[in-house]
């Protein structure tokens, strides 16, 4: 019996003992691991406002304002504050709101599911981006509104209708964003798009903070110490693009109405001068409460103005890779300066014809290119893939071919700085193998010796290769911002890349591209007073075929490369070369002349008939 009693005192013990150590555990969480009290008492002591920094400005290469900023403002909501006696209809007239929108906003605000970082006792967004003459009308009346505060923010002014897939635009961040990095918070504001994308971490600054008492009813008393542990927000950095606005302006003069690219690059800094992609849009449209109507509208468009077809379309070079081919077979010892190939009306062996417009036969490299002569190309590569004394089978051959694509910047992304850039093609021996069961030869992807077939680049990759040129045999990865305010420049975009090609295999194709200018298929441009080196290509399409056109001058001491594709545009010389030199002129000389005004208007006035396509 005494045993037992012993043992019921055990149980009732150990009882007691875990009622106490639930309640000690649970005062434990209440006192000091629960966010939610602490939170509430934090509230009622505190109201931490934020300080939202000045984004940084955004320069053109000459110094032109492009982008700033300008006053605007979110009302801010503490859900724990907001009265039930509030006059909501008040508060719907002074902000211009239905009572519907009010009532659905106030429900969304408190959804986790939609607002997953809701507190009732933090400042919460319940309006943004309200204009200076809706702001004055509010804050008249906002001491009628406890629980409602006014947060001051910056708005992005855009002052060109230019550059919008260079620029980007800025909007709300998403859930994906606020998981990626703690720094923002819901209702922030993250530069989604283009430099304002890429460069986000420079522009956006540091956010201050003040920290402000409150009294017994939660009315504001002041800063807490008098601001000792207020945080000044930090601006952002300023950015210098390599952009020239006046060049970017006339070359989205000049693809109105046509679906392409131009981009112009500095050969010996890598900057980029213009980068247009058409259609396009005007990035002021995407700025304000209306940005996401907008975006919208711009998403549905069958045309896509949002794509920017400068790093984002990969399409066949055309007759411009004639240059790389050159480059290979001279390094290679496939060709000399003076090996001679017949063309007659194209290349024709062992059934197969690869077409070709007329011109002189035999022909030598530099009027090879200066022609643009089909046959000659298909040649080298025929002979490059077969030679087995020097290869042993294609499939080295074909890797070697590769390699020095690849070293001239093609196959993969150059890294320009903005995001989304593609890759383009370039094929190899195994990509080859699998697609023939290892059974092929030159003649199976002859093809591709005249940037047809599988090869695919960007308008990005064909001006860096005439950049490539220009330099004699390197390239700087191409970039469109020039500075950053207070810091180097990240070594990317000021390391030379040099490719496998030899800078004798140089010199002979800058000879045919300048032949090009004074008596091949660029000859439009032979008159211009500095001398133009260039390549023309009209690229095979199911439809009507692309014109193409790489050039860069001066000859001796180049200034600028640009590469135009228009698609649909016909033969090169027919819209791409002559795009090409007014974009050449203006850069160069910085206006047009008289004449030159008056082709650009015509351009301008052009339109290519793409039929309903989606693109």
């Amino acid at each position: 019996m005494t045993s037992e009693l012993a043992n019921r005192r055990f149980v009732i013990g150990g009882i007691a003992v875990f009622i106490v150590a639930v309640y000690i555990t649970r005062l434990f969480m209440l006192q000091l691991m629960s966010d939610d009290y602490r939170k509430s008492a934090d509230s009622n002591a505190f109201l931490k406002k934020i300080e939202y920094p000045s984004r940084g400005i955004i320069y053109d290469r000459k110094g032109k304002v492009m982008v700033y900023n300008q006053p605007a403002y979110d009302i801010m909501v503490v859900m724990n504050e907001a009265k039930d006696h509030i006059d909501t209809l008040e508060l719907c007239e002074a902000l211009g709101l239905t009572r519907e929108y009010f009532d659905k906003r106030m429900e969304d605000i408190k959804d986790r599911n939609k607002n997953p970082g809701y507190s009732r006792y933090t400042q919460q967004t319940f309006l943004t981006q309200l204009d200076e003459k809706d702001f004055s009308v509010f804050r008249e009346k906002i001491f009628r509104f406890p629980g409602f505060y006014i947060q001051r923010r910056s708005l992005r002014q855009y002052q060109y209708p230019y550059a919008a897939h260079v620029l980007g635009d800025v909007a709300e961040v998403s859930q994906g964003d606020i998981e990626d990095d703690d720094y923002y918070i819901r209702g922030d504001y993250i530069g989604k798009l283009g430099v304002e994308r890429f460069y986000e971490k420079q522009l956006r600054g540091e956010k201050g903070v003040q920290i402000l008492l409150r009294d017994a009813r939660g009315r504001i008393q002041g800063r807490y110490q008098d601001g000792k542990f207020d945080k000044r927000p930090v601006a952002g950095k300023n950015l210098t693009l390599s952009i020239d606005v006046d060049v970017q302006a006339l070359g989205e003069r000049l693809l109105e109405g046509k679906i392409g690219s131009i981009v112009a690059i500095e050969p010996k800094t890598g900057e980029v001068i213009c980068m247009v992609s058409s259609p396009t849009y005007d990035p002021r449209i995407m700025t304000g409460r209306k940005r996401g109507k907008n975006h919208m509208m711009l998403q549905q468009n069958v045309w896509k103005p949002l794509l920017n077809r400068s790093i984002m379309g990969q399409y066949p070079p055309g007759s411009t890779f004639k240059t790389t081919q050159a480059l290979t077979y001279l390094t290679e010892g496939i060709i000399t300066p003076t090996t001679a190939f017949s063309c007659h009306h194209g290349f024709q062996f062992k059934g197969l014809h690869v077409g070709c417009h007329g011109h002189g036969s035999p022909l030598a490299l530099v009027d090879a290119l200066s022609t643009s002569c089909n046959a000659y190309f298909c040649w080298g590569l025929y002979y490059m893939i077969g030679n087995r004394q020097k290869y042993g089978k294609p499939l080295v051959a074909m890797n070697r071919w590769r390699d020095y694509m690849v070293s001239m910047g093609f196959g993969y992304k150059l890294g320009i700085d903005l995001p989304g850039e593609k890759r383009g093609l370039i094929p190899n021996g195994d990509y080859y193998d699998n697609a023939y069961k290892g059974s092929w030869n030159g003649l199976t992807i002859i093809s591709i010796s005249i940037g047809q077939g599988e090869v695919n680049l960007t308008p990005l990759q064909i001006a860096n290769l005439g950049a490539t040129i220009a330099n004699r045999g390197y390239y700087i990865t191409p970039h469109v911002v020039k500075k950053v305010q207070g810091e180097q420049l990240d070594t990317t975009y000021t390391k030379k890349h040099y490719t496998m090609a030899s800078e004798t295999a140089y010199n002979w194709v800058v000879a045919g591209m300048r032949s090009s200018v004074l008596k091949g298929t660029c000859k439009a441009l032979s008159s211009a007073p500095y001398a133009v080196c260039g390549k023309t290509g009209t690229a095979q399409n199911r439809g009507q075929d692309h014109s193409v056109f790489m050039c860069f001058a001066p000859m001796e001491d180049p200034k600028i490369a640009i590469a135009v594709y228009v698609e649909n545009g016909g033969f090169g010389a027919d819209y791409a070369v002559p795009i090409g030199g007014l974009i050449m002129e203006k850069y160069l000389t910085g206006k047009l002349s008289s004449n030159s005004e008056k082709r650009a208007a015509d351009f301008q006035s052009r339109r290519i008939a793409y039929g309903s396509r989606n693109r």
